[in-house]
């Protein structure tokens, strides 16, 4: 059977070897995929041979969602039950963010952590517990993750939670899909008053006056994020565009708003991979300073809909294409509060020195962890794109890493795929408690993906 590349987001074909991808387009990985259209189906597909991965719309970045046996689940995407009471919700595991959005905004609620695209399925979201603008107040999605229905190895479906096979569920959130197919989650909403947000943008001239902004309004905004000039030098490195938000109340919205306007659609398409000459050191300079100068204003205040707030690239189809055929890669670490600001400074040194660095540089602040594999702990988290069309870029990144490693940070999975066993096994110090729940429940190691054979999570 012939090998055809399938670009991440795109309906996997039933019974088709080929050539997939997460969403940096690198690495590519040669697997034979199946779809399970209902739950017996993916019943029967979890426990047959030989080992196997399910996927959702491959979302993440690297090799966590890879593998050359993988069920995909984009067929299971139905809302199941749905209490407009309490904003309880139980849906199937292909459910997208977006899907969710469509259904449960008109009626009050909306997703209690989103990370930054509408586009990934629930069960995505809880394999790599997602954590998003929110983290800092709300935690990351598994805080609000009440029941999950898994499928074993074995064909025995459990239903779990905090109370019932505990470790399980512990261990499926933030687990990158090693413990078992996840077929349904019970996910508790948030209640909002309208579709918008009131929103604060303030222009900060260095990473110290970020860093300093983003801690003193810790307590009066439930979303903070920071855009960062990576390319930035001298006094001027790390100088950022915060953006601080609350949900507007129905008071706040201007007469003629409609209250639960839905989200607009996409209004570009990039048809085909870019040159990788565009993106270079200038090209990139000289967006960031357009990008930073773009307001005249050092302080604005705006109501703002949710979709540009929280995903600004998605009207952007294809996006990713940008970097052209050699792909990217996203980089995101968290390093704790007390080494961090210098580890995000000699980052950044580093980067601006390299001059071809990211112009999708965000940072964020963390709170309290969460889970075995859960990336972010307390905190500050920065996320930075690289084009792979540099031949140095994998040499630098590793090196990136020991900046990390020795500030006590980790590096996140589901974005990662540099890391190697020892560095990875030392930023995750609960891997040992992770790895006994997964031999427990998965003795023969049947649910692997690229990623756990490159950190040997066996």
């Amino acid at each position: 059977m012939g090998i055809a590349t399938l670009h991440p987001g795109v309906n996997l074909p039933l019974g088709n070897r080929v050539s997939i991808s997460g969403w940096g387009n690198y690495p590519t990985v040669s697997a034979l995929v199946r779809r399970a259209r209902h739950r017996l189906e993916l019943q029967r597909l979890a426990h047959q041979r030989p080992p196997v991965l399910a996927t959702g719309r491959q979302r993440s970045y690297g090799d966590a969602c890879l593998f050359s046996n993988v069920v995909s689940t984009v067929d299971l995407s139905h809302i199941l039950t749905f209490d407009p009471i309490t904003g309880v919700m139980r849906a199937e595991a292909g459910v997208t963010v977006e899907q969710i959005i469509r259904f449960a905004l008109p009626q009050g609620w909306f997703p209690p952590v989103t990370p930054g695209t509408k586009f990934p399925t629930l069960g995505g979201c809880i394999a790599a517990d997602v954590h998003g603008k929110n983290h800092h107040v709300d935690g990351s999605l598994g805080r609000f993750v009440e029941e999950l229905e898994i499928f074993l190895a074995d064909g025995t479906a459990i239903r779990c939670s905090r109370d019932s096979h505990g470790d399980l569920f512990h261990a499926t959130i933030g687990g990158m899909g090693l413990t078992g197919f996840i077929y349904a989650a019970k996910l508790r909403l948030r209640p909002v008053s309208s579709a918008y947000l009131e929103v604060r943008s303030e222009r900060v001239g260095c990473l110290a006056e970020a860093l300093h902004q983003l801690a003193a309004t810790q307590d009066d905004y439930t979303y903070s994020v920071a855009w960062i000039d990576c390319l930035a030098r001298g006094r001027a490195r790390g100088r950022s565009i915060l953006m601080l938000a609350n949900h507007a109340e129905v008071a706040k919205l201007p007469v003629r708003a409609e209250r639960w306007h839905p989200h607009p659609e996409q209004r570009l398409a990039l048809p085909t991979r870019a040159p990788e000459f565009l993106l270079n050191k200038y090209s990139m300079r000289l967006f960031n300073s357009l990008y930073y100068h773009r307001r005249l204003r050092r302080t604005r205040l705006e109501l703002q809909h949710y979709d540009p707030y929280f995903y600004p690239l998605d009207r952007v189809g294809h996006w990713n294409r940008i970097y052209g055929r050699s792909g990217f890669l996203q980089y995101q670490f968290v390093v704790p509060r007390s080494s961090g600001e210098a580890a995000l400074d000699e980052v950044l040194e580093r980067t601006s020195r390299r001059g071809s660095g990211s112009f999708l540089a965000v940072l964020k602040t963390f709170g309290e962890a969460w889970g075995m594999l859960s990336f972010p702990q307390p905190g500050y988290t920065l996320a930075l794109d690289f084009p792979r069309s540099d031949p140095t870029i994998h040499a630098f990144l590793r090196d990136l890493t020991g900046v990390v490693q020795r500030a006590g940070g980790r590096v996140y999975l589901a974005k990662d795929a540099l890391l190697d066993k020892e560095t990875f096994s030392a930023m995750y110090p609960e891997l040992e408690q992770f790895l006994s729940v997964k031999r427990r429940y998965d003795p023969n190691n049947h649910f692997r993906s690229a990623q756990s054979q490159r950190l040997g999570l066996q």
